[in-house]
C-alpha cells in the first residue's frame, strides 16, 4: 500500500512471519505512529497466510514516523514513515459529535444521520449484496446499521458464506431450541482460540463499500438473534475480549465506523449493566480514532449519561419524547428503530409508509433523528431489513425530500424548545399532542403537524426581524412560500389537510 495517503484514509503495514504457536493467542503486535510531539498507538492483527497487519489512519497532515513492537522478532523493531496529505473528494473524516444534539465530520462538515437498518445484508453471498450496494446508490441513506454476527430470525433463516471462527456447524435449524434456548450451554463446534480472517475480510470490504458511497458503518457487535444456531450471543468472557480487540484492531481505522455494541442489548440474557460498561470501556480503549459508540433496546434504555456513551439509539415509536430525551442526555438521540414501513403480520414490520414518514418528521423537527427499516414480505423471503436487496416503500422518497430540509437548517441544527413558556412566546397557540417543533436560535422555525389540520395558526416573531414563511406538504414533497418579509404577530391561512409543516426563517 502506498506510503502516501489523505488525512483519514487508512495506512496499511503488512509483515510476514512463520510461527508454530497460535498467532491469534500468543503473538502481539503493536506500532506507534509519531507525527511531531503525539504518538498514537495502534494495535496489529493476525491475517492468515503467515501476515500480520498494522492499520493507522492519520489525522494530520505531514509526515508520521511508525515503529513496531512485537514478541516475534521478526515483526519487532520495523521503521518506517508516511506521507498524510489533504483530503479529497467526499472525505471529510470520521463523523464526531458537534454539540449537546447533533453531530459533525472531523472537518466540520455537518452530518445529520438518516440511517436505514439491513441487519445482515453483508452474509447473504455476492449477487445479493452487490443488489444492496446499487439500490443504496440512489437511496437517501447516510447510515447502515449492520451485524457483525450472522442473524437467525424470522425471514431469515439461510447460513452465512463463512463463519467468525474456525470449525463447522454441527447443528441444524430446530424450532424446538426456542423452547429451551435459555438452557443452551455454548456450542462446543467452533475454534474460539482462532478467528477465520476470510470472515473478517468480508466485513472490511462491506465498510469501504460502504464508504464509497458516503455511508457511515454502524456495527452491532453483539445481537441476541441466535437461538442455538451458532451460539455467538452466548460466547465465554474471554473470547468477547478477544474478539472485541481483533475488531477494533481490524476496522477502527476505518474513518466510516460506528460501534453499537448491541442491538436490544436487554435481550441478551447472559449479560448484565457491568458487563455491558465493560465493553464499552474496552473498546474505547483499544480505538485510537474515538468512533461514535451506542447501544440499543429492545425494552429499557441503556444509561446514555455514562461517560462511554456518546449518542442515544434508541428503539421506541414514542416520537414525541424526543425532547424530553435530548434534555435529559444532553447527546443526540437517534431512533434507530421507531417500527418498518411493510406489510408483514407483526406489529413493528407493519407500519404505512405514511405512519413512517411522520415519525420521520416528528423526530426531526424536535431536533432529533429517525432510522428506516423496510419489511414488505415477498416469496423469496427477501426482505431489506434483514437481508437488503431492493427498496418497494413509498418512504425513501419522502425520507429524501426530509433530508434536503433537514440540511438546509442553519448548523450544526435544529434544537427542541426549553418549555411551554418559549414555545407560547412564539407560537401563541402552542404545540399540541401529536404536533412537532423545533429551533435554531432566533433564525428558524420548524412546526410540523402531522395528522392535525389546522387552518389557521398564530405566531408572535421577534419585532424588528424579517421573515419569510413556507408550507411544506411533507407527503407530496412540496414547498409553498405565503410569506415574504413579516415579523410581530402573523397570522397564516394553512390548507387544512394532514402531514403539514411550516417553515418560518429569517432572511439575510
Amino acid at each position: 500500500m502506498s506510503n502516501v495517503i489523505e488525512k483519514w484514509d487508512y495506512f496499511e503495514l503488512a509483515l510476514k512471519a512463520d510461527t508454530s504457536d497460535n498467532p491469534f493467542l500468543d503473538m502481539t503486535l503493536e506500532a506507534d505512529f509519531s507525527y511531531q510531539h503525539r504518538t498514537i498507538t495502534v494495535a496489529g492483527f493476525y491475517d492468515g497466510d503467515q501476515t500480520y497487519r498494522v492499520r493507522f489512519m492519520p489525522d494530520m497532515e505531514g509526515t508520521w514516523r511508525y515503529v513496531t513492537r512485537s514478541n516475534l522478532a521478526a515483526l519487532d523493531g520495523q521503521q518506517g514513515e508516511i506521507t498524510c496529505v489533504a483530503p479529497s473528494g467526499n472525505n471529510h473524516g470520521p463523523v464526531r459529535v458537534i454539540d449537546q444534539y447533533h453531530f459533525a465530520y472531523a472537518d466540520g462538515t455537518p452530518y445529520h444521520p438518516v440511517g436505514t437498518t439491513c441487519y445482515v445484508w453483508n452474509h447473504q453471498g455476492d449477487d445479493l449484496e452487490a443488489q444492496t450496494m446499487a439500490t443504496l446508490k440512489d437511496a437517501p441513506f447516510n447510515k447502515m446499521r449492520m451485524c457483525v454476527f450472522p442473524k437467525r430470525y424470522t425471514f431469515n433463516k439461510n447460513e452465512p458464506p463463512c463463519y467468525p471462527f474456525e470449525g463447522d456447524v454441527k447443528r441444524e435449524w430446530d424450532n424446538s431450541l426456542l423452547d429451551d434456548y435459555k438452557s443452551q450451554a455454548p456450542p462446543d463446534f467452533w475454534n474460539f482460540k482462532r478467528f477465520n480472517p476470510e470472515y473478517f475480510r468480508k466485513l472490511e470490504r462491506h465498510i469501504l463499500d460502504l464508504r464509497q458511497l458516503g455511508i457511515e458503518a454502524d456495527l452491532i457487535i453483539f445481537h441476541p438473534y441466535d437461538f442455538g444456531a451458532w451460539g455467538f450471543d452466548r460466547m465465554p468472557a474471554e473470547v468477547n475480549d478477544r474478539y472485541l480487540q481483533y475488531l477494533t484492531a481490524r476496522v477502527s481505522a476505518f474513518r466510516n465506523v460506528w460501534w453499537s455494541f448491541a442491538n436490544e442489548y436487554d435481550l441478551m440474557i447472559d449479560l448484565d449493566l457491568n458487563d455491558w460498561d465493560h465493553y464499552f470501556k474496552m473498546v474505547q480503549a483499544n480505538d485510537p480514532y474515538d468512533h461514535l459508540r451506542s447501544i440499543h433496546n429492545c425494552r429499557e434504555f441503556y444509561d446514555h449519561s455514562k461517560p462511554w456513551v456518546t449518542h442515544g439509539s434508541i428503539q421506541s415509536s414514542e416520537l414525541l419524547e424526543m425532547p424530553d430525551w435530548l434534555r435529559q442526555y444532553q447527546k443526540p438521540m437517534v431512533v434507530d428503530e421507531c417500527g418498518y414501513e411493510g406489510d408483514i403480520s407483526r406489529a413493528w414490520g407493519s407500519l404505512s409508509a405514511e405512519a413512517l414518514v411522520e415519525y420521520f418528521w416528528l423526530g426531526f423537527a424536535c431536533g432529533g433523528y429517525v432510522g428506516h427499516g423496510e419489511t414488505y414480505w415477498n416469496q423469496e423471503e427477501v426482505l431489506w431489513w434483514s437481508k437488503g436487496g431492493t427498496l418497494h416503500g413509498d418512504s425513501p422518497a419522502r425520507i429524501a425530500f426530509l433530508r434536503q430540509m433537514i440540511e438546509a437548517v442553519p448548523a450544526p441544527g435544529l434544537s427542541p424548545f426549553d418549555s411551554g413558556k418559549e414555545i407560547h412566546s412564539v407560537i401563541p397557540e402552542g404545540v399540541y399532542k401529536g404536533m412537532a417543533c423545533g429551533h435554531h436560535g432566533d433564525d428558524y422555525y420548524l412546526i410540523y403537524f402531522a395528522r392535525h389540520q389546522p387552518r389557521f395558526r398564530l405566531f408572535d416573531l421577534p419585532e424588528g426581524g424579517s421573515y419569510h414563511i413556507d408550507i411544506i406538504d411533507t407527503w407530496n414533497m412540496t414547498i409553498e412560500r405565503i410569506a415574504d418579509a413579516v415579523s410581530g404577530h402573523v397570522e397564516i391561512e394553512l390548507p387544512s389537510k394532514k402531514y403539514l409543516a411550516v417553515r418560518v426563517e429569517r432572511n439575510p
